[in-house]
């Protein structure tokens, strides 16, 4: 399907509707983790599969729909995933190919709009109030996101489209997977109403308790409740803002905004380390790791951060910035390394090691003329033919020889899991 070819409206899709005025778009893509992985892992298509961590602390982060059919969810620690659907596939998180399939995304919503915001790598708010002329009415663009984000990409999202940000968001998650619905501004208190409160953005847990405590369940609950009753039992801010979602009323904009700019991994030990040669490994992991991710989406930073938290989860962090960005993962580790080995921990016993590099710009931008002979030039080259064999013969097929050691693997562990829940 080209981008000129709208999908025909089905099944996953709401009715109709009338989209008048609903010009805000959320976009949010579909077990985005797990349906990247099905494009290298086709053979698992169907099948419950979980993205994550398999180590004993490590947790899920993304897991196909048949594994959500069990009660497995992002987030989870991954032995109760495992308890609850035994026969899933479980496969290692490949954060650099996340990050270039969410560019790819980002650029078809900014061939849309220039007002998009990204709430993270897999979803983002879209303000189409200017595309109207060229690409038709905000139903038949969401419709267009969706056919040209899984003919371009392969993989599937689903659009809300409302009058505001928060409804918008609600819209997509009520037409998941692979849905699109519109709520019409008329009908934005019918749909809100019967909704549970926890639906209301910024309602947690212990809110949600303190509201279940007044005998409020559903959002037409908490509209029907006087504002000050609701700002005594939650506070003048909650109150008023909760009582203002509950008839619809968001007067927040699409603020356009770049990503954050900084890329990194970290882990978590099955049990916690205090050898420094073990350490210091894990820190070579994560810097090649990391810089791989900087190389595939052909962005360099300048700042290089190590995190590190010990066994009484007490977490610091340390810094230095280089005189020249840099994509090269020796230079990361060195100067990670060196951070660590500065502080003197000895014999600190750490249940979390990570490297971050922050001031990431395009590395076109930098306008880098790197001479031969240069100190990076020979560790780039090497890190690039590094990558092209990664591609073609999978992540990790060449390593640095003290990472493949026999007997000097560091404990299994997991990449943190970060943001909203993968839908």
């Amino acid at each position: 399907m080209s981008r000129g070819q709208l999908r025909p409206t089905g099944p996953p899709s709401g009715p109709p509707g009338d989209d008048t005025g609903c010009t805000v778009l959320h976009v949010d893509m579909d077990a985005f983790y797990a349906s990247v992985e099905l494009l290298k892992h086709p053979e698992l298509r169907g099948q419950p599969m979980i993205v994550g961590g398999g180590g004993s602390r490590g947790v899920v982060l993304s897991a196909t729909y048949e594994a959500r059919a069990y009660g497995v969810h992002s987030a989870m620690p991954m032995m109760r995933a495992r308890r609850l659907c035994p026969q899933a596939v479980v496969l290692p998180p490949s954060g650099a190919e996340y990050a270039r399939a969410s560019a790819n995304v980002m650029e078809v919503f900014r061939s849309v709009t220039p007002l998009v915001e990204p709430i993270s790598l897999d979803e983002a708010f879209l303000d189409v109030r200017g595309a109207a002329r060229r690409l038709g009415g905000p139903r038949q663009i969401g419709e267009w996101i969706r056919a040209t984000v899984e003919d371009e990409q392969g993989i599937t999202c689903s659009v809300g489209v409302a009058t505001t940000k928060f409804v918008a968001k609600l819209a997509s998650a009520r037409c998941k997977p692979d849905g699109l619905l519109v709520v019409p501004a008329d009908r934005v208190v019918a749909f809100l109403h019967p909704l549970p409160v926890g639906a209301l953005w910024g309602v947690g847990d212990k809110t949600e308790e303190v509201l279940r405590k007044l005998g409020l369940h559903t959002v037409g609950d908490i509209a029907n409740t006087p504002v000050s009753t609701l700002q005594r039992a939650l506070g003048p801010a909650v109150g008023g803002h909760l009582s203002a979602l509950s008839w619809g009323r968001d007067e927040r904009s699409v603020t356009p905004h770049e990503p954050d700019k900084s890329i990194g991994a970290e882990e978590t030990f099955a049990v916690d380390v205090d050898d420094p040669v073990v350490i210091a490994r894990e820190l070579l992991r994560l810097s090649e790791r990391t810089a791989a991710r900087l190389r595939a989406a052909g962005q360099v930073g300048r700042t290089v951060s190590i995190k590190l938290r010990f066994a009484d989860f007490t977490t610091i962090t340390r810094s230095r910035t280089l005189s020249e960005a840099t994509d090269v993962g020796r230079t990361v580790y060195e100067v990670a390394l060196g951070l660590y080995e500065a502080l003197g921990l000895e014999r600190a016993r750490l249940r979390l090691v990570g490297v971050r590099v922050e001031g990431i710009t395009d590395e076109a931008d930098q306008h880098r003329q790197l001479l031969l002979g240069e100190k990076d030039n020979g560790w780039r080259e090497a890190e690039q033919a590094v990558d092209k064999a990664s591609r073609r013969f999978g992540a990790g097929a060449v390593r640095p020889a003290t990472l493949v050691q026999p007997g000097t693997e560091p404990p299994a562990g997991t990449p943190r899991t970060r943001g909203k829940r993968d839908r």
